[in-house]
């Protein structure tokens, strides 16, 4: 578990509070893109007893796999995955690969450092223009 206050610790509190404002901004545009209701979140990241962690990955957990996920097709992507970070905060080897990975299959992958940079990359895709 990370200490309270760690700088690691405020990175996942800066990373959950511009998903946060990316979800919300996800609610508020439905009416013009309906396909945002299809928008959630994967929860893999977090911290959590050893056991837990054996069932949810007995369950299909899996490491790299990106924050969010859009599962609607547009132009030659069957898919967009969005992966937040905050501050300095980079991704990981297992997310690189996962990424790279998810890309082959046909999927567009974003790493985005907060809400804004997430929306910009959601419309860019909703709207043909990746």
């Amino acid at each position: 578990m990370l200490p309270k206050g760690s700088l690691a610790s405020k990175r996942n509190e800066a990373e959950h509070l511009e998903q946060v404002a990316f979800m919300a901004w996800c609610d508020l545009q439905r009416r013009k893109y309906p396909e945002l209701e299809l928008f959630f979140a994967i929860a893999n990241g977090g911290h959590r007893s050893v056991a837990t962690a054996g069932k949810l990955k007995a369950e299909g957990v899996k490491a790299g796999i990106p924050d969010l996920h859009l599962p609607v097709s547009r132009g030659a992507y069957h898919s967009l995955f969005i992966e937040m970070k905050a501050g300095k905060n980079r991704t990981s080897a297992a997310q690189d690969a996962m990424i790279a990975k998810l890309q082959q299959a046909g999927n567009y992958c974003a790493v985005c450092y907060g809400a804004q940079e997430a929306i910009a990359v959601t419309l860019d895709y909703l709207e043909g223009r990746l």
